[in-house]
């Protein structure tokens, strides 16, 4: 069997296409309620090591490089209403998944979890355990978090549920560069709240940082880097900038931030080799593209749970839930006033009408083995070729012979791994956002092209 596609254009744009999930929502469509009975697309399915995942869609503010899908402020009342559907939501959920479901972690995620009150996130971990029966305190809990909100009386409760990751939004140290990028904010600010995170003893702190800003330098970007690696995080994730159509850089650029794009492929590639080296030498080991682990970083426990097979299941609006058949959410959108309409949607929704999938999108096997290599390759260990093979018995050099033989005659591929282990090159890891869409399959590709943006 060859899961072969057309050869990529040979001059490739190292920035297209961040894959954090094959495939895309984009590429989701409306289901027939009929095909997709939560109660039946559960039924056969492992359900021993589940990832869970709620989303809270609210922001202070909304920076301008975001297309996540998030409302700024909630009027009075709407935060209740909205914890009031999870509720009839988790009822729904744990009524499809049956007896013996079981979380090996779980993640609030937005959104801005944190922009709620201290005692809605009492009420969130309540639904996630009474709600769902997930242990909070006996599995990995990751929590994202902006610095306005990382408040103490929020960041106890967050302790004390059993939060063992906060992952902190800065981007950048920098004041002006965080006002470049429309994220208001001040470095006396970000460091109050590094502080606050610290105090409350949660065992691992996530920094994000963001490189390709409109006038950053590698001196800046260093600044930030160094600013950043005094609270000794856990973890760095180093993102580049992005702007994409309906955000808030996105309405007023219509090429990259002040040069062309050929130069900022280049200024944002030149600061990632930057970062990357400057958090190697530092004792962080990179993962992916993206994070960096600090070498003697704590265990926080959930090891076993594999991304490319356990299932996941997602609540609130903008959460993906995955089966092995089905990629399943709520509409999406990036245009504030959309999503404020799908939020209210989501709000007035009984528990009936939680039973069964709105969009999503059908897998098969083809799709399972590019997702599996995906996921896998992505990551700097690479993909072991048995753990393929195991899988679906057949070899990823067959199955995607065309695109492994691109990627080799690139450089991407690590020649040093020998025949039982596919892993990229530095230069491959380098060059993730463009070698992920490569993988996508053409219906996925065409799916995602005849999306029209809302």
């Amino acid at each position: 069997m060859t899961l072969t596609e057309a050869p990529a254009p040979r001059l490739v744009r190292p920035y297209q296409h961040y894959v954090y999930a094959y495939p895309h929502k984009t590429a989701y469509r409306p289901l027939r309620r009929e095909e997709a009975s939560l109660r039946a697309l559960w039924a056969q399915e492992p359900k021993g090591a589940l990832s869970l995942y709620f989303h809270i869609p609210f922001c202070e503010v909304r920076c301008g490089f975001c297309n996540l899908f998030t409302r700024i402020g909630a009027p009075d009342g709407l935060t209740t209403a909205y914890l009031d559907a999870l509720e009839r939501q988790a009822a729904a959920v744990r009524e499809a998944l049956g007896e013996g479901a079981r979380f090996a972690n779980a993640a609030f995620g937005g959104g801005t979890p944190t922009f709620l009150e201290a005692a809605e996130l009492e009420r969130l971990c309540d639904l996630a355990e009474q709600g769902l029966g997930a242990d909070l305190t006996a599995v990995p809990l990751s929590v994202e978090a902006s610095p306005a909100t990382a408040t103490t009386d929020r960041l106890a409760v967050l302790a004390e549920r059993g939060t063992t990751r906060l992952s902190l939004g800065v981007q950048s140290f920098v004041d002006a560069e965080a006002r470049t990028a429309v994220r208001p904010q001040r470095r006396a600010d970000v460091e109050a709240a590094l502080g606050r995170i610290r105090a409350a003893a949660i065992p691992l702190l996530n920094i994000d940082l963001i490189y390709g800003i409109d006038g950053q330098t590698e001196r800046s970007w260093r600044h930030s880097l160094d600013a950043a690696l005094a609270w000794r995080p856990e973890e760095l994730y180093l993102y580049p900038l992005y702007v994409r159509p309906l955000t808030g850089l996105g309405r007023h650029r219509d090429r990259a931030p002040g040069q062309g794009e050929a130069e900022w492929d280049e200024q944002r590639l030149r600061l990632y080799r930057h970062g990357r080296d400057h958090l190697l030498a530092h004792g962080y080991e990179q993962v992916s593209m993206r994070m960096f682990r600090r070498a003697d970083a704590p265990a926080t426990g959930g090891e076993d749970y594999a991304c490319q097979t356990d299932g996941m299941v997602g609540l609130g609006c903008g959460a993906r839930s995955y089966t092995s058949a089905l990629h399943y959410s709520f509409d999406y959108a990036v245009d504030m006033h959309r999503i404020r309409g799908i939020v209210d949607d989501y709000t007035a929704r009984g528990t009936e009408d939680f039973r069964h999938a709105d969009f999503g999108w059908w897998t098969d096997a083809e799709e399972a083995r590019r997702r599996h290599l995906l996921q896998s390759l992505l990551q700097a260990g690479g993909m072991p070729v048995v753990d393929y093979t195991a899988r679906f018995g057949t070899s990823p050099t067959d199955d995607f012979a065309t695109e492994l033989g691109r990627f080799a005659d690139r450089g991407w591929l690590d020649d040093s791994a020998g025949p039982g282990l596919l892993r990229l090159s530095p230069e491959g890891l380098a060059h993730s956002d463009a070698l992920g869409p490569e993988l996508f399959s053409a219906a996925v590709r065409e799916r995602m092209a005849a999306y029209e943006l809302k």
